[in-house]
């Protein structure tokens, strides 16, 4: 399997691998495919990564800038991150994971942060201690992973096109 960054030609790939991949979740609100090609347009797909394996795309991984109390510190977003579901559960979205925060690290990124699944995330380095929130979720929901630097305290905020 290759991991890699996304090209002209995947766009549609990584469309359609993200609705599918979304559809039968329960907390998905059908605009994570779209969401991907608005942080595109907006200039704010930081990193799109996608796990190819004979020229098939079978995940993919999108990371985009983040807010703290309206500013940006050098912390990104994790999400959407998408598996197509025949191939879940078997490392593929790890992999991508991991690529991805060594790049953010690579690039000079303070952290990166997240909604998800503790169960999920922890395994791959994320945590919450509460001090960063989002809406009104819950606490463990809103994760983060810091590189270098203390640990934000605020309210985050991700790119406008996930912001729906």
């Amino acid at each position: 399997m290759l991991i890699r960054h996304e090209t002209p030609a995947d766009i549609r790939a990584i469309h359609d691998l993200t609705w599918t991949a979304f559809k039968p979740m329960r907390f998905s609100d059908d605009t994570e495919a779209d969401s991907i090609d608005a942080l595109r347009a907006d200039g704010d797909l930081t990193i799109s990564l996608v796990a190819e394996d004979g020229g098939e795309i079978l995940g993919h991984i999108a990371f985009s800038p983040v807010t703290i109390d309206d500013a940006h510190y050098g912390w990104f977003g994790l999400g959407p991150i998408a598996v197509k579901p025949e191939r879940q559960r078997q490392g593929i979205g790890r992999t991508l994971i991991f690529r991805g925060l060594e790049l953010l690290r690579a690039q000079g990124a303070n952290g990166c942060a997240l909604i998800g699944d503790p169960d999920v995330y922890h395994s791959v380095g994320f945590a919450s201690d509460g001090r960063l929130t989002y809406r009104n979720l819950e606490p463990e929901f809103v994760q983060r992973i810091v590189f270098r630097g203390p640990a934000p305290n605020g309210v985050l905020k991700f790119a406008p096109a996930l912001e729906v």
